[in-house]
C-alpha cells in the first residue's frame, strides 16, 4: 500500500521541509526549495524490510587482505590521480566547469581501455550519438569495443547494461538521468540520489567500474546533495582556466589512493595531452632579472613542481590598501604581509599588494610562504632576486622559518631544471646529503632569507 505526500527539497544541499521557504535553513541559499512528490510505501511489519544475512562479525586480524586489482590506462596522469589505475567495481564522480574537457577526457580514457580489450559503454544524456561520433573522430578514438548510447531513462540504461555487460561504464551526466517511478524533474535532489544509488549497486554487484559526470554550481561545487560525494568511491575535479590550454585533474576523495596527487594536461586540437614535466612548462615564460619574481619548489602529492610566484607592490592613495591573490589563499597573503611589517620592518600599510601564481596553479602548501615573502619584499624594494634561486619554507607569526618535508625531491627537481642555489629552512638540512653542484643556504628567520635572496 502506498501513499503520496508532498515535500520541499533544497537543490543546493538536500534539506527537506514540509512547507516552502524562501531561504534554506541548511545552506542559507535563496529560492532553492523545489516541490517534490514522495511515495511512501507501507509494509506489513518491521521484519519485511530487513535483509537477513548469514555473515558473522570477524576479528580484524583474521580477515585476509589482498591488493585491489587495477586496470591501467595509457594515461599516466590519470593513473597517478586514481592511485595507480582504475579499480573494477569502483564508482567515480568527475566534476568541472562547462566546456573544461570532462567528456573529452572520458572519451579518450574509454578508447584507451578498449585498446586493452576492455568493453566500454558510454551513455550520453546531453549529446546525440552522432555528436559523440564526431567528437570521437576528432579525437581518433573509434573502436568496435566502444558502445555509445543516448538515453536518460534509468530503466532503459539498466537494460543496455544487462545486454552489453561492459567492463567500464560512463554516465554523462548524472543530472540528466531520471527514474520513471520518481515524480520529479531530472537533476533534482531525489532523482540524483536515487539514480546514483542504482549505479552504485550495479557497479558493486557486477564489478563494473563506473564514472559519473557531475555538473557544478556557480561556486564550483558539484551540484546536487552532498550525499552524492559520500556515496561514490572517488571524487575528481577537472580544473583550469577557459583562456588557458592547461587543465588540472585533482582528487578530493579517493578510497583507493591518496588525495594529494594532481594530473596536468594540455588541451590541444587532437584532445588532451598529458604533461610529463610540469615544472619546465610553468617556467617556460618566466622573465629573468625582474623584481617580484621568485621560484618555489612545491609538492603536489609525491611530485615536486617548480612554479613562479609573482608579486606587485605599489603605493596607494586610498585609506585601505588592496590585497589580491590568485593561486594561494588570500588570508595567507595578509598574514605574511603582517609578519613582514612587524618582524622585518617593511612599511606596507600604504601599499597595494597583488600576488599571482603563474600557470593557473593553486598552491595550498605552507612551504610556499617564504617564496611569497621574498616576492613581496623584492617588489617593494624594486630589487630583483637571482634568476637561478629556488625558495621554500613555512613562516611562523614570530618571523621564524619552519622546516618542511621531502627536501631531497625538491632539490633534485631544481637541479634537473638548471637551478644553482636553494634557500630553505635550516631545520630541514639534517638527515640528507645535498647534490654536490647545488649551493644550499639554510635560514632560521625571514630576515635572514631576505638578506640571502636580495643581496
Amino acid at each position: 500500500m502506498s501513499k503520496q505526500k508532498t515535500k520541499f527539497c533544497c537543490q543546493e544541499c538536500g534539506y527537506e521541509s514540509p512547507k516552502w521557504m524562501g531561504k534554506c535553513p541548511g545552506c542559507q541559499s535563496w529560492n532553492s526549495m523545489v516541490e517534490e512528490v514522495e511515495t511512501v510505501v507501507r509494509t506489513q511489519g518491521m521484519n519485511s524490510s530487513i535483509t537477513r544475512t548469514k555473515e558473522k562479525p570477524m576479528p580484524l586480524i583474521h580477515i585476509e587482505s589482498s591488493p585491489e586489482p587495477r586496470v591501467l590506462t595509457n594515461n599516466k596522469e590519470l593513473n597517478r590521480v586514481l592511485g595507480g589505475g582504475i579499480v573494477p567495481g569502483s564508482l567515480i564522480l568527475v566534476g568541472g566547469d562547462p566546456g573544461i574537457g570532462k567528456s573529452t577526457l572520458l572519451l579518450q580514457t574509454s578508447f584507451a581501455l578498449t585498446q586493452a580489450q576492455q568493453k566500454v559503454l558510454y551513455i550520453s544524456g546531453e549529446e546525440s550519438v552522432k555528436q559523440t561520433k564526431l567528437r570521437a573522430d576528432r579525437l581518433n578514438a573509434s573502436s568496435p569495443l566502444l558502445y555509445v548510447l543516448c538515453e536518460t531513462n534509468l530503466e532503459l540504461i539498466e537494460e543496455a547494461i544487462q545486454e552489453i555487460n561492459p567492463d567500464f561504464l560512463v554516465i554523462d551526466s548524472i543530472q540528466t538521468v531520471y527514474h520513471p517511478a520518481i515524480a520529479s524533474a531530472p537533476g533534482t535532489v531525489g532523482q540524483v540520489r536515487e539514480c546514483t544509488g542504482h549505479f552504485m549497486r550495479i557497479a558493486k554487484g557486477k564489478g563494473i567500474a563506473t564514472v559519473l559526470v557531475g555538473h557544478v554550481t556557480k561556486e564550483g561545487a558539484i551540484a546536487g546533495p552532498r550525499m552524492l560525494e559520500h556515496m561514490v568511491d572517488c571524487v575528481l575535479y577537472f580544473e583550469g582556466e577557459r583562456h588557458h590550454s592547461y587543465r588540472l585533474l585533482r582528487a578530493v576523495k579517493n578510497r583507493f589512493g591518496s588525495t594529494n596527487e594532481i594530473g596536468i594536461f594540455e588541451m590541444q586540437e587532437a584532445g588532451l595531452v598529458e604533461v610529463s614535466n610540469p615544472s619546465e612548462l610553468f617556467l617556460s615564460e618566466r622573465p629573468l632579472g625582474v623584481a617580484g619574481s621568485t621560484v618555489v619548489a612545491s609538492m603536489e602529492g609525491t611530485r615536486p613542481v617548480l612554479v613562479e610566484i609573482q608579486a606587485l607592490v605599489s603605493t596607494t592613495n586610498f585609506p585601505s590598501p588592496r590585497r589580491m591573490a590568485t593561486g594561494i589563499d588570500h588570508n595567507r597573503l595578509s598574514l605574511i604581509m603582517a609578519v613582514l611589517e612587524k618582524r622585518v620592518g617593511l612599511f606596507l600599510q600604504n601599499q597595494d599588494a597583488f600576488l599571482n601564481v603563474a600557470g593557473g596553479v593553486k598552491l595550498d602548501e605552507p612551504a610556499v610562504d617564504l617564496a611569497v615573502a621574498i616576492s613581496i619584499a623584492s617588489s617593494f624594494k624594486d630589487q630583483a632576486t637571482r634568476p637561478y634561486d629556488v625558495v621554500f619554507g613555512e613562516i611562523g607569526l614570530t618571523g621564524e622559518v619552519r622546516g618542511v618535508s621531502r627536501i631531497d625531491q625538491r632539490v633534485k627537481e631544481a637541479e634537473k631544471l638548471g637551478f644553482r642555489r636553494v634557500i630553505m629552512p635550516e631545520k630541514s638540512l639534517k638527515g640528507w646529503t645535498h647534490p654536490p653542484g647545488m649551493e644550499i643556504i639554510g635560514v632560521n628567520t625571514v630576515s635572514e632569507a631576505l638578506q640571502a635572496a636580495l643581496s
